[in-house]
């Protein structure tokens, strides 16, 4: 995946940090453009809720209850590292 910079106010398309990471975890989740995958979704849309969307915070409650405890433990780690290095 191509890395990008923004800080907390930057927009694509008008549209929040917090909104793009939510889009990016919808885009995974319904395989728009790509292959799904679950554990990618979770992990974008658990980064967009730390960022404060209440919209990402409920879709990831929703993909939770379609991923195995193993694909939750590797979504968090995937999301954790993320937000280490960011």
């Amino acid at each position: 995946m191509a890395r990008f910079e923004m800080n907390e106010t930057s927009s694509m398309g008008g549209e929040t940090r917090a909104d793009v990471f939510c889009e990016m975890g919808l885009m995974y989740a319904a395989g728009r453009g790509c292959a799904v995958d679950l554990v990618a979704a979770h992990k974008w849309l658990n980064i967009a809720a730390i960022k404060g969307s209440d919209r990402a915070a409920s879709l990831r409650a929703d993909l939770s209850n379609a991923m195995t405890k193993m694909q939750l433990a590797q979504a968090l780690r995937e999301a954790r590292e993320w937000m280490t290095m960011h």
